[in-house]
C-alpha cells in the first residue's frame, strides 16, 4: 500500500468514525424523546422503536471498537453482537405487539412521536448512505453491515410514522402495534442475515 492509499484509508476510517458518532448522538438523544411519547402515548410501536436506538447505539459501540483494529475474530464477534441485539429486540415486539392486538389496548395520539420519527427518517437515510459508501471504500463488511442496520431503522421510523398517523388521523389504533410486527420482521430478517450468511 501506497503513501496515498494509506491517507485516503485513514481519511475514510475518520469518516466512518463521524459517522457512527453521529449516529450515537442522534440515537442517545432520540431514547429521551421517544421513552417519552411512548409513555404518554402508551404506544407499542414507539417503544419498539425506542428499543431498535438502544441496539443502534450498541451497533455503533460496536463499529467504533471494530474500527480501532482488526482481525476476522474481532469482526465476527462485532457482527454476531449486532445480530444478537436484533433478536433480542424481535422477541420484545413479537409478545408486546400481540399482548396489545389480544386485549384490544388502544394507544393516544403522539404529535411528538409523530415529528421525531419523521425526522429521524430522514437523518438515518442520509446515514446509512455514508455509512454504505465508506463501508465499501474501506472493504469492511462490519460497517456495511451497520449501515444495512441503519437504513432498517430509517425504514422502521417510516413504519412507525404510519402507524401513528393511522391511529391519529383515522382512529385505526391497531395500525400501532401492526407497525410493531414489522419492526419484528425486519428485526429478524436482519438477524438471519448476521448469522446465516458468510461474513
Amino acid at each position: 500500500m501506497t503513501s496515498t492509499d494509506g491517507i485516503a484509508r485513514e481519511v475514510l476510517i475518520r469518516r466512518g468514525y463521524a459517522l457512527e458518532y453521529a449516529t450515537l448522538g442522534w440515537n442517545v438523544i432520540g431514547i429521551v424523546v421517544l421513552a417519552v411519547a411512548a409513555v404518554s402515548a402508551r404506544s407499542v410501536a414507539l417503544a419498539g422503536f425506542g428499543l431498535d436506538s438502544l441496539i443502534e447505539i450498541g451497533a455503533s459501540a460496536v463499529v467504533i471498537w471494530e474500527l480501532s483494529g482488526t482481525g476476522e475474530d474481532r469482526r465476527r464477534r462485532a457482527l454476531n453482537s449486532i445480530g444478537i441485539g436484533f433478536a433480542l429486540l424481535a422477541v420484545y415486539l413479537l409478545v408486546q405487539s400481540t399482548w396489545v392486538l389480544a386485549s384490544g389496548f388502544r394507544p393516544h395520539h403522539s404529535p411528538l412521536g409523530i415529528g421525531w420519527t419523521g425526522v429521524t427518517a430522514a437523518v438515518m437515510f442520509a446515514l446509512a448512505t455514508g455509512k454504505a459508501r465508506t463501508g465499501s471504500a474501506l472493504d469492511n463488511p462490519v460497517l456495511k453491515t451497520e449501515g444495512r442496520v441503519t437504513l432498517i431503522d430509517g425504514l422502521l421510523a417510516v413504519a412507525v410514522l404510519l402507524g401513528l398517523l393511522l391511529n391519529s388521523l383515522a382512529g385505526l389504533w391497531w395500525a400501532d402495534p401492526v407497525a410493531g410486527y414489522v419492526l419484528v420482521y425486519y428485526a429478524l430478517r436482519e438477524a438471519k442475515e448476521i448469522f446465516f450468511s458468510e461474513h
